[in-house]
């Protein structure tokens, strides 16, 4: 996984941090890749974007979102510690949703069960959640309305594991989806490889 730093400088736990990231198993509707990181945010990124495709052979996105991961030894205040992870994640949803007016409330109680789901400790929370509705008029008349539904959040993951953070991401991103939850302790046989 290519990752940006500072050159010259190894940090052993942002190390650690990415060979967790490396051995994470999403559900295989779930692509994952690595982007460039951002470059004064912090010494240490990795960025990857993911796509939450249809069923095997569909092409069909049904979500796409970002997640980085900082890392700063000197711990910025407003962290509260010395990681941080950055996210949204993003998704079409059925038109009669526009006007719930509990959709965000429903888009950030997501983010906070698969956090704890995974039974991952973070702090320091802070997202949005943000609804776009489209309609169309005259030549594009014709098309039906479209509610997008966007989730950013950032929070201070507490603990070693970074691969458990990127999994709960990963569960809100295949939520917003629309895909169900996978049942307590089964495990998504892989699909094939692109």
């Amino acid at each position: 996984m290519a990752t940006r730093s500072l050159p010259g400088r190894e940090s052993p736990e942002f190390t650690e941090a990415l060979e967790a990231l490396r051995h994470v198993r999403l559900r295989p509707e779930v692509r994952i890749t690595e982007v460039p990181a951002p470059q004064r945010i912090a010494p240490y990124a990795v960025a990857l974007t993911a796509d939450v495709l249809g069923s095997a052979g569909d092409d069909e996105e049904l979500a796409s979102g970002r997640f980085v991961l900082l890392h700063d030894p000197s711990a910025p205040e407003p962290w509260e510690g010395e990681w941080r992870a950055v996210t949204f994640a993003r998704a079409e949803l059925e038109p009669e949703l526009a006007a719930d007016p509990l959709l965000g409330e429903v888009g950030w109680s997501w983010l906070v069960d698969a956090l704890a789901q995974r039974g991952v400790n973070a702090t320091a929370e802070a997202g949005t959640v943000t609804r776009v509705v489209s309609q169309s008029f005259a030549g594009l008349a014709d098309r039906p309305a479209s509610v997008e539904m966007e989730v950013r959040a950032s929070w201070t993951p507490i603990g070693p594991d970074a691969g458990a953070h990127l999994l709960a991401w990963s569960d809100l991103l295949c939520t917003i989806a629309g895909l169900p939850p996978l049942p307590e302790g089964v495990v998504a046989l892989p699909g094939p490889r692109r």
